[in-house]
């Protein structure tokens, strides 16, 4: 079975659980993050899952690596899954209109695979299988961000179609460091 995105739904969420307990989290910036989701699903699943597609915002607010938190944008996660569960997440995040991401939202597109699952072209995948669903929103382009030392996602968002738009500092919240921005174009809207 090929890699395939899937809906969180409650048939996934024991998977998606097991890799939070086995310390995996996308949230890479904040390593108290894949507690909280534990907890937040804890204390309702179904809302929990409701809030992975919220193309109108609608969630709680989004916790930045410095602590601080900024109303949600509209988004929807993905998680990938292969033929023995699990993989990774993927998310789309956007502004009505196709307005500018604000300075805290570093991209359009977002992947974490786990760690047991990498080497095995997830990400590219993933990244892949997202730009329908960004073109579904009206984009006619998706920007990505990442560390200049990290090669790895570079190379996924090269291999879709990427390329290097400029060399940036990252909002405060991100700690000020530098990050490099890719924009995949998506053609016509």
């Amino acid at each position: 079975m090929a890699l395939q995105l899937v809906r969180p739904a409650p048939e996934h969420l024991g998977d998606y659980v097991a890799a939070l307990r086995r310390g995996w989290s996308a949230d890479t910036t904040r390593p108290q993050a894949a507690q909280e989701e534990l907890d937040r699903i804890e204390a309702d699943a179904a809302a929990f899952l409701a809030f992975m597609d919220d193309p109108e915002a609608r969630g709680p607010a989004v916790t930045l690596p410095d602590g601080s938190q900024r109303a949600r944008i509209p988004g929807l996660r993905r998680w990938m899954w292969d033929d023995e569960g699990f993989a990774g997440t993927t998310g789309l995040r956007w502004m009505p209109g196709g307005a500018p991401l604000p300075p805290h939202v570093l991209g359009h597109v977002g992947y974490a695979v786990v760690p047991w699952k990498r080497r095995r072209g997830y990400a590219t995948q993933a990244l892949a299988l997202m730009l329908p669903l960004a073109r579904a929103q009206g984009l006619a382009h998706v920007d990505l961000t990442t560390d200049p030392d990290n090669v790895a996602s570079q190379r996924v968002i090269a291999a879709n179609g990427g390329v290097l738009v400029e060399t940036f500092v990252k909002d405060a919240a991100y700690g000020g460091k530098p990050g490099l921005r890719y924009r995949i174009a998506l053609g016509g809207r």
